[in-house]
C-alpha cells in the first residue's frame, strides 16, 4: 500500500525541526509538507530534512493546504493519505494506530481522536453542530486522519474546494458520498504554541460559528429538498 503523510504548515519552522526527524525514524512512508505561504524558514527546514515541500503562491488556509496535498497524492497514485498537524500535537508513533484500524475495520476514513483535549467552549460547539447534522463522530476537528483512495477522490474534487475548514464540512461531504468513517483513540501532545487557530479569539470563533452553522443548515435544506 502506497501511503503519503500530508502536513500543512504555516510558520511552523521550529515545530517541524522537532517533528520531522522523529517522523522519518518512526514512519516508513513518503512525507509531503505544504508550506502555506509561511514567513519563516518552514520550507528551508523541510528541505534540510530531505523531505518534499510544496510552497504555495497564495495562502489557502489549513484545509486548502491539506487538499493540495491530497490532490498531489491522487496525481501520484497514492492509495492512502495520512494528514497530520505541523504543531507537534500529533505523535508519529500513533500513525500505526490509524493503519491498524484501517486494516481491521473496513473503513474509508480513520480519525485519531483525543477528546480530553477539548475545552468547554469546543465541547459546546461540537454539541451544537452534532445536533444540527446528526453526525455521530465524537471529535469533529481532529486533523489526524487516514483517507483511503475513495476518500482521496471525494476530497480532491471541486466541491471540497469550496470548504474553509477540515471539520464539519469535510465530514458531511464524506458521509454524503457513502463513505465509512471510524474513530480510534490516540495520544496527543498539547499544542506547542498554546493556542488554537480556530478558537484564537472571540472574533475568530464568531466567524467560525457563523460559517459552520450556515453550512449545517444548508445541508439540512439539501436533505429536505430530496
Amino acid at each position: 500500500m502506497k501511503a503519503l503523510i500530508v502536513i500543512p504548515a504555516f510558520n511552523e519552522a521550529e515545530n517541524l525541526r522537532e517533528l520531522l526527524p522523529v517522523l522519518r525514524e518512526t514512519v516508513h512512508c513518503d512525507v509531503l509538507v505544504i508550506d502555506d505561504l509561511s514567513q519563516d524558514d518552514t520550507a528551508v527546514v523541510v528541505a534540510e530534512h530531505g523531505i518534499r515541500c510544496l510552497s504555495l503562491s497564495n495562502q489557502l488556509g489549513a484545509w486548502g493546504a491539506t487538499q493540495t496535498g491530497i490532490r498531489y497524492a491522487q496525481l501520484h497514485g497514492y492509495d492512502t493519505v495520512i494528514t497530520m498537524d505541523a504543531d507537534g500535537q500529533h505523535l508519529p508513533l500513533e500513525v500505526e494506530a490509524l493503519f491498524k484500524t484501517f486494516s481491521s475495520a473496513a473503513a474509508d476514513v480513520v480519525i485519531g481522536t483525543f477528546p480530553s483535549r477539548l475545552s468547554r467552549l469546543k465541547k459546546m460547539a461540537w454539541w451544537f453542530f452534532k445536533s444540527l447534522t446528526h453526525i455521530k463522530i465524537e471529535d469533529l476537528t481532529s486533523g489526524f486522519r487516514l483517507y483511503n483512495h475513495k476518500a482521496i477522490e471525494v476530497l480532491s474534487a471541486r466541491p471540497a474546494s469550496m470548504l474553509d475548514y477540515q471539520d464539519v464540512g469535510v465530514l458531511l461531504l464524506l458521509l454524503k458520498s457513502g463513505l465509512n468513517i471510524v474513530e480510534v483513540p490516540v495520544k496527543m501532545n498539547q499544542r506547542n504554541d498554546g493556542k488554537s487557530r480556530v478558537f484564537s479569539s472571540w472574533l475568530v470563533v464568531l466567524k467560525y460559528m457563523v460559517h459552520t452553522t450556515t453550512l449545517c443548515i444548508a445541508n439540512i435544506g439539501a436533505k429536505q429538498a430530496k
